[in-house]
């Protein structure tokens, strides 16, 4: 018998704050839902609560797994798992606002049969106590349909840096199987690859500007945790490489949209400016750990990293050669850590300056 959703909750040592979730959930005024539960390795009682909780109610399911590193491994699980139409995404240390379950079904049930409906999602900072910031990456004027590459054109357009987490979007079950959409396993920040891929995909796109995710800012999350911006390099690195091969891949499509190399250069190319050799990350991350990991971006050679610049700027093209050259001279890369150092990063900020 299916669901109307399949909320699928990834779970490792956040017994502090499961019930919280797992209660927001129970507590809704629509009740056509299933609540998958993937709990892996824990050293608090995670588990244990999971457990009470498909015992209260036989909507919450549990299945276990070894500790992977990240919520990657209990998404996918929980997509091949789900029986509902629609699939949300929570995090077991966050929470769904009351009655938004029942809100989402009536717009979706108005404008059936998207692959996509983005919605907003609601930062609340427990350490401070106070909500912070309403993320939408969508105009609030805007009601109508997208395709995918229209919507992706749409936010990276508008957004200078896109919100990537995919709890912000109820994506069709459907969709998502046929397109073999799933995670990153093992990385971090998984989302920023996920996200541009399901994006593009979907073939029809309707934001509802619906905020019915509280998403928490806690001492002792991944997020809190990474003391430094160089704490997450391999994992964009792997991202990266995805990223790149999948816009290979698409591009020789007779209907794909150059815009979107243009867009998706300026960010993706900003992101190995900014994460490998930003002025403090050069200070803070030994130089061997930057250039390791953008040799783990560079594995399988140039040409995606090449294709996808040939869309971009000048001042980029030129930063691509020395990122280049610094991959390939491991006994030179001082010469590209001073090319960013004395002339890209300075000239950044005098033009962000001007803006």
């Amino acid at each position: 018998m299916k669901a109307f959703f399949s909320i699928i909750v990834p779970c490792c040592n956040v017994a502090q704050y499961l019930r919280e979730s797992l209660d927001s959930v129970r507590s809704q005024t629509f009740d056509d839902w299933e609540c998958i539960l993937g709990v892996e390795d824990s050293k608090d009682e995670t588990l244990e609560i999971a457990r009470e909780y498909e015992k209260l109610d036989s909507r919450f399911k549990v299945f276990t797994a070894p500790k992977s590193g990240s919520c990657s491994a209990s998404r996918n699980t929980g997509i091949d798992k789900a029986i509902g139409e629609y699939i949300i995404f929570l995090d077991g240390d966050d929470n769904i606002e009351d009655g938004s379950l029942e809100r989402l079904h009536d717009k979706i049930a108005s404008q059936p049969g998207a692959d996509l409906y983005p919605c907003a999602i609601q930062v609340f900072n427990e350490i401070t106590g106070k909500n912070e910031e309403l993320r939408d990456n969508y105009p609030q004027g805007f009601s109508g349909e997208l395709s995918g590459p229209d919507a992706a054109i749409m936010i990276y357009s508008r957004n200078r840096a896109p919100c990537p987490m995919l709890q912000m979007t109820v994506f069709r079950h459907e969709f998502l199987v046929a397109n073999n959409l799933k995670c990153l396993h093992g990385r971090k920040r998984q989302d920023s690859e996920f996200s541009p891929r399901a994006l593009y995909l979907a073939k029809t796109v309707r934001p509802l500007h619906e905020p019915f995710y509280i998403y928490r800012i806690r001492q002792g999350s991944i997020s809190t945790l990474a003391k430094t911006t160089n704490y997450f390099l391999e994992d964009y690195a792997e991202i990266l490489k995805s990223l790149l091969a999948f816009h290979n891949k698409i591009s020789s499509s007779p209907d794909f949209k150059k815009e979107i190399s243009k867009l998706w250069a300026r960010h993706w190319l900003t992101w190995i400016c900014y994460y490998w050799f930003a002025p403090r990350v050069m200070k803070t991350a030994s130089r061997e750990h930057r250039y390791d990991t953008l040799r783990i971006l560079f594995a399988n050679g140039f040409s995606n990293f090449e294709l996808l610049c040939r869309s971009t700027t000048l001042a980029r093209r030129i930063a691509r050669s020395f990122i280049k050259f610094g991959v390939r001279h491991p006994r030179l890369e001082l010469v590209t850590d001073l090319f960013f150092s004395l002339l890209y990063n300075p000239l950044t900020r005098l033009r962000d300056s001007l803006r």
